[in-house]
């Protein structure tokens, strides 16, 4: 299937690894140059390397730490021309309210809302005045199906599934699409990360830790390649009439019962 995404300049936030890396990854496939965003600028310039030889496309790496206004700003101008926004970037940490205290909550807030909330501002108003344009926000299951153990990220997800909604059912008056991603477990560092961590303390064995997955559906979480590949269609001129809404990819989780 041709995506006619050829040529397009794609705005990636949290692109050093994990699922901004596989939609830098598939886009590039498309024939889209790049602009990749993440504080890590080692990891970054090694994937723009990479994809600028592999896919003969334009790939630029620009080191940003969204909770800094001055370079979140800085990113902004350097993505003006975007046809295509996806906002990947977050870390909100796990735990109750009694546990994730007043700092650490706005610290989380601060990249993932509110980061997601004044990039797409920006963006937006350049692709407004163009008349074109999408946006994906990459939200998370937690926002659909809320968990008090993780009441930070189901707070602010469920946050970002509303403010993709109210913008997306709008926009595409301005000639922008707004959508959302929200992917239950996918198989990225910190997942395996956490996973490590609880398979230590339940058998004293990290290298155990795929046994904890098996409960999964398929038996294993979400591969970022296929969150990536939903993203790149939702992109694309054959998702045209697709927006103000969020897919939730967690091989069913959030439909199933109790």
């Amino acid at each position: 299937m041709d995506l006619n995404l050829r040529g397009r300049t794609v705005l990636i936030t949290g692109a050093s690894k994990g699922i901004g890396a596989a939609a830098a990854e598939a886009f590039a496939e498309e024939g889209c140059d790049l602009i990749l965003a993440a504080r890590s600028a080692e990891a970054l310039e090694a994937l723009c390397v990479r994809l600028r030889s592999q896919h003969q496309i334009q790939a630029r790496a620009v080191p940003t730490d969204l909770r800094d206004p001055a370079q979140l700003s800085a990113l902004a101008e350097a993505g003006r021309d975007a046809d295509i926004l996806v906002n990947n970037a977050g870390d909100i940490p796990g735990g109750t309210l009694e546990a994730v205290d007043e700092a650490r909550w706005r610290h989380a807030w601060e990249l993932k809302v509110f980061g997601y909330i004044n990039l797409t501002r920006a963006i937006y108003a350049h692709m407004k005045a163009r008349g074109s344009g999408v946006i994906i926000n990459d939200i998370g299951a937690a926002g659909e199906r809320m968990d008090a153990g993780y009441i930070a990220g189901s707070a602010g997800n469920a946050a970002l599934y509303a403010f993709t909604r109210a913008l997306g059912g709008k926009s595409l008056r301005d000639g922008v699409r707004v959508v959302g991603v929200s992917p239950g477990p996918v198989e990225t560092d910190r997942i395996v990360t956490l996973m490590k961590t609880a398979a230590q303390r339940r058998f004293g064995d990290e290298s155990r830790y795929r046994e904890l997955m098996a409960n999964y559906p398929l038996g294993r979480p979400a591969r970022p390649r296929e969150i990536a590949d939903l993203m790149v269609f939702l992109a694309s001129d054959r998702s045209a009439y697709t927006t103000g809404a969020v897919f939730t990819v967690d091989g069913g989780i959030s439909a199933a019962p109790g």
